[in-house]
């Protein structure tokens, strides 16, 4: 039982039953709210940082979560970065991630032998596809990518994704609305 008032006499009475009330700084039932993951904004100064990484890299990968547990994948250059930008969905998560690799065999080889991996892939139409496989899935994987010019393997455990880049779309009006 607990009160966000101090009870003097609810406390007493307490006492006098036998029981032992003590006061504490927080509720134990309180949910511990932390902090999101993402709080910076996918401003000027994050697509500064997007122009300058391209510049050295030459293409990135844009992971765009438009809502939780969904998202697209774009393959950036300094050539199509404006028209993906203005297609990105309204307080999109934004994750940057290094380029595909060409080698998809090689991509395939790193897949983790026990566990899930998120394996991104562009087809050769052109397209960027995904998919959250395990380790049972691998040969149809395989299939499934067969012809692919590029593809990565991302982490699905989120304490060993370490992205390039991280921010969230602001409202129009710059204001970050979104908490992811």
């Amino acid at each position: 039982m607990g009160s966000d008032r101090l009870c003097a006499d609810a406390v007493a009475r307490t006492r006098e039953l036998g029981l032992f009330p003590e006061p504490m700084a927080t509720s134990p039932c309180a949910a511990e709210l932390e902090e999101p993951d993402v709080v910076g904004a996918a401003d000027e100064e994050f697509w500064k940082r997007v122009r300058t990484v391209l510049a050295a890299r030459k293409a990135v990968l844009l992971e765009e979560g438009y809502i939780r547990n969904a998202a697209r994948f774009h393959r950036l250059t300094p050539e199509n970065l404006d028209a993906v930008r203005t297609g990105l969905s309204p307080r999109a998560l934004l994750t940057v991630w290094p380029d595909l690799n060409a080698d998809v065999g090689a991509v395939l080889a790193t897949l983790p032998e026990e566990g899930s991996a998120e394996f991104v892939w562009e087809a050769q139409d052109g397209t960027i596809r995904h998919a959250v496989v395990d380790d049972t899935e691998y040969p149809e994987l395989a299939t499934l990518v067969a012809g692919a010019r590029a593809a990565c393997a991302l982490t699905v455990y989120l304490d060993e994704r370490h992205p390039l880049l991280c921010a969230v779309l602001p409202d129009s009006d710059g204001v970050l609305r979104a908490r992811w």
